[in-house]
Parts: structure tokens; sequence; C-alpha cells
């Protein structure tokens, strides 16, 4: 989910953060909770305020002082309405695991787990986590032996070796289409006899015009074409998982929200942050704690970054769902809420059923639902998703259709993405390439769909022996990151890290 900055020359144009920026993204948020946002935008666009830009993260040029501070009343107006949808879309960790009556059973208890103290909850609070967190957060970490965790697993860490390469694979063959509409990613392919999708993106044989109407993205062209690909390049699609990995290596399992914020200050420079996490950035500057990181101004709360944040969570709880979740929850309550939340959930709790290399990716994606509030929007999406894709043998057909029903949202959000993921990789019965060319060739947030739907369906494959040679040989088991201590890393060494991890109590 990378996006470029939009600034005139001559100026410093910080995108994803201005308040004239944010107001038409808040409006569109307040409409699709339930909210009024109709006085709102009379009165901004009669000021001369501008909508959301489609596409871009700032619009141009900077508004004046007067229209600056109508958006900052503006969103905090909007932000003092409640919303109608609070019921069904619980935010604390109590009231989200109240509501779903298949929440995932522990693993069998050990004799560690049988001499814990619980909370007044029946589960350990982190410890040394600030009170206000203490009170809606799940718990730190598991103190149950598992086989995962007692060195008995010898085949896990092959099996995340494949998850890091798919997770890899499926962002690149995103990254050059990222923001275009779904028409253009059918012509570029399409062009070239690539459709379905079922390789790299190639400009060799695009026409020119095709080329005009549709062209690559411009930062990632150089180095995710199949006559360029040279390694794995950089990408906050995998900078956040090497970041989830350093978290837990300095914090274990019982990390908090506060550990997770002060591991962004010192290793994630604010320029590599983008919506969401670029709004949690700058109210950490302004002094603010979680959980108001996520919510002060923040019209990205709902968006896809919690969720690309998710697989490490899910690869160091093999076999523990709930474990999965509850780490996830921790780690998205900086900078997301309600469905932003929730599609983190859902894939940390679906990534760990998969890595006990028992599950396919059905049952998978069952255990992922299992974490979501069923009344909730992402709950939602996700059942249409898995149907869809179960009626329809024509997945541009299944696109389609997601497309129609959620079309209204913004291309980064994170309910559409997600229908699309577990559309994919249903539609694909959980086969490598075929969930990876699926989740890209539907568009939306191509580079994150296709490295969440790549890691997911590696993982079910369990070696990268099982990853087809013309995916996995151009990344040359090198990972370019700015991440400290990372930059060109191999992905067996990334492997053999997290199942470290894995089997950290």
């Amino acid at each position: 989910m990378t996006a470029p900055a939009a600034c005139a020359p001559d100026s410093v144009r910080l995108t994803w953060a201005q308040p004239e920026d944010l107001v038409g993204h808040e409006l569109r948020q307040a409409a699709e909770d339930g909210r009024n946002p109709e006085p709102a935008r009379r009165a901004w666009l009669a000021a001369g305020g501008s909508p959301a830009p489609d596409r871009a993260g700032a619009s141009s040029p900077p508004a004046p002082p007067e229209l600056r501070a109508l958006a900052v009343g503006l969103l905090d107006e909007l932000a003092a309405q409640k919303s109608p949808l609070a019921t069904a879309e619980p935010q604390s960790w109590k009231a989200i695991v109240a509501t779903c009556p298949d929440w995932p059973p522990p693993p069998p208890a050990g004799p560690a787990e049988q001499s814990r103290e619980p909370g007044a909850d029946g589960l350990a609070p982190c410890a040394g986590a600030p009170a206000a967190e203490q009170d809606s957060a799940p718990p730190c970490h598991d103190a149950r032996p598992r086989p995962e965790a007692t060195g008995q697993d010898l085949d896990l860490p092959t099996r995340l070796e494949a998850a890091w390469l798919g997770r890899a694979v499926g962002c690149l063959l995103g990254k050059p289409v990222e923001k275009l509409p779904l028409e253009g990613i059918r012509a570029l392919a399409r062009a070239t006899g690539n459709w379905p999708l079922n390789d790299w993106f190639s400009e060799r044989g695009v026409p020119p015009e095709v080329l005009g109407a549709y062209p690559w993205n411009r930062r990632s062209a150089t180095t995710s074409l199949a006559e360029n690909i040279d390694g794995m390049p950089e990408d906050d699609d995998l900078n956040y998982p090497l970041l989830g990995l350093v978290l837990l290596q300095r914090h274990g399992k019982g990390f908090t929200t506060t550990d997770v914020a002060r591991l962004w200050l010192d290793e994630l420079p604010a320029g590599r942050t983008f919506t969401a996490e670029r709004i949690a950035y700058r109210n950490l500057l302004l002094g603010l704690e979680p959980p108001a990181t996520a919510t002060h101004h923040n019209p990205f709360r709902e968006w896809i970054g919690a969720l690309i944040r998710a697989d490490v969570h899910g690869w160091t709880n093999p076999g523990d769902p709930a474990a999965a979740a509850a780490q996830a929850y921790r780690d998205a309550s900086l900078t997301h809420t309600g469905n932003g939340v929730y599609a983190a959930l859902f894939i940390a709790a679906a990534t760990a059923e998969a890595a006990t290399g028992r599950a396919d990716v059905h049952t998978a994606l069952r255990a992922g639902l299992a974490v979501v509030p069923p009344r909730s929007r992402l709950a939602e999406a996700v059942r249409l998703g898995i149907r869809a894709a179960a009626d329809e043998p024509d997945f541009d057909l299944v696109v389609d259709r997601l497309h129609a029903r959620y079309g209204h949202y913004h291309w980064v959000h994170a309910v559409p993405n997600t229908a699309l993921i577990v559309a994919a990789l249903t539609h694909a019965d959980g086969d490598f390439t075929r969930s990876v060319c699926r989740a890209v060739s539907g568009g939306w947030d191509t580079d994150s769909n296709g490295a969440t739907a790549g890691a997911l369906a590696a993982l079910v494959a369990g070696s990268p022996n099982a990853l087809p040679d013309r995916w996995t040989a151009p990344l040359k088991n090198r990972l370019a990151t700015t991440v400290p201590g990372f930059d060109g890393i191999g992905f067996d060494t990334l492997a053999h890290l997290t199942a470290q991890e894995a089997a950290r109590s």
C-alpha cells in the first residue's frame, strides 16, 4: 500500500495529513458508518472546500488559513457524532470477543497455563500496559506449551519461508498496477496475452495508446515489471512485517500498543508511513496516547494498513487463532478502529490456522471469520466474497460483483479489499499462482492484496519448493528495505528469525 506524494516542485505538500485533505475522507467515512455528513458537507463546499482527492494524498494548492481552520472544526464536529453501527461494530477487545459466538477455543492447557493468574475476564492483561490500555486490552501472550512453541514442529521454518516469499511475490506482482482502475489492469494484461493474469506484468508489446491511457505506477514500474525485476524492492507491505518481527524480538508476545508506538518513533521514518499510519504518527508527535492516536482527525482508521501488519502475528502463533488476533488487536489499535481492526484480526487468525500445516485455505478463512463481529460490515464483506467466489466460475464476474457492491468505498479501505482477498483465495482453492493473480487482477489495493493472498496461499502450500520458480527465482532471496538491520536479508533467514519468535512464550 504505497502512495506517492503530490506536491508542487517549490513546496513541501505533506500528503495524508493536512486538515483540508482529511475532511472529504471523513465525510465519506461518516456516510459509511451511518452518521449524517450532510450539514458538514454543505458548510465545507459553501466555503470553497474540495472533495477528497480520489487517488492522491493531497490536494493542490494548500488551503488558506480560514479554510484550514474550518476543516479542523468540521473534523471535530463529525467526530462528536455517534455511529448507529456501534453495537454491531464494537471497539473494545472484550466487546469484540463477546460479540463473536464462534470465538476459537485455546489449545489444550499445560501446567504453565494452569498456574497462571487470570485477569477479571479470565485472561491475563498486559503487564506494564498503561491503565487506559488494561481495561480493554487482550491478553499479551500465551504461556501454554504448544508443539510449535517447544521446537517439535521442525517444518515451521519451511512453511514460514514460503509465507515470506509468497508475500513478496504477491506484493511485487501488484506494484506496477497499484492505483490503476480495474479496466486499466485488464487492458494492460490483455495487451500482452496475459489475461486471465498468470504471470508478471510486462511492458513489452503493450501498444503506446494503452500505456498512455493507463501508465504504470511511476514509483514501481522500474523494479516490478518482468523485464526489470532484480530482487524484492522495498515496499511497506514488507516493511511492516519486518517491524512486527523487531517488535517481537524486543518485547516478545507481551508487547503493548505503546511498545508499537515507541518502535515506530525509533525505527520508522514518518515519510515511510501513509494514510492511517501517518495520522497516528502525527498524533504521537502531538503528544496523544493510544487509542486516541487512532481516532483524532483520522478518517483512514478503517483502511487497510492494520491488515498488512497482521501476518507476523499469525506466523508466530501457529494453531492459536485467538492469540494471533489478540496480538493483532494491540498492534492495530495504534492506528485503526472498527473494520480496520477487524480486518487485521481476520488475517491474523486465518494465518495462525494455516501456519499449523494442517489446514486448507477454506478452514483458515473460517478461523479468520470466527474472530470478526458477525454483524459488522467486514464480516458481511467476507461472507459475500466467499459466496460469490463459490457460486461463479468466471472470476472476472466475481470481481465485477464485488466492485458493484463495494465500489463506493475508497480503493484503500479494508472492507472491499478484504472481500477481494477472500474471494481470490476461495476461487483459487488455495492454489498459489491463481490466488496471487486473482487478488491482483481484482484491482483496488493491488500490491497489498497480492501480498496478503500470496502469504496465506504459500503458507498452505507449505514449502518454497511448492511455489513455481518463475515467481521466486527473480527475487534472488534478497529483500531491500530501510528497516535497520534487514536490508538485503534472505527470506530463508527471515523464516528462521520468525520461527524463533513463534517458539517464545
